[in-house]
């Protein structure tokens, strides 16, 4: 399954006629659009962003109910109603993984200096 997310075109890029700057959740991100039909989209449209790329143009209207059904998800997330609780317990989590595997890895090295 894929998620697109919708955004809002900030501004083309001079240089790059196939790029534009997007907000995506508050966040400015080049985005390319080389997969949309007709002409670029212009500052002010909203699209719909994959793997960033723009995939198709949307409305406002779209574009809205798009955000509101993932800013729903993330709650569900932040309450604990899906998986296994907050995205930040996630992160500690998986910071806590990534620190055990590397102690791991360590361990099973041979010494250095020397002795192998």
């Amino acid at each position: 399954m894929c998620l697109g997310i919708p955004g809002q075109v900030i501004a083309l890029d001079p240089l790059r006629s196939d790029v534009a700057s997007v907000d995506l959740g508050g966040k400015a991100r080049d985005i390319g659009l080389g997969l949309l039909d007709g002409a670029p989209p212009e500052p002010g449209d909203w699209i719909m962003v994959h793997m960033g790329f723009a995939l198709a143009r949307m409305t406002e209207a779209e574009a809205r109910d798009g955000l509101d059904v993932l800013t729903a998800l993330g709650q569900g997330f932040d309450d604990g109603q899906f998986g296994n609780g907050s995205f930040a317990a996630q992160a500690e989590a998986d910071d806590d993984w990534a620190q055990a595997m590397a102690a791991d890895e360590e361990a099973a090295l041979p010494a250095r200096g020397g002795e192998a």
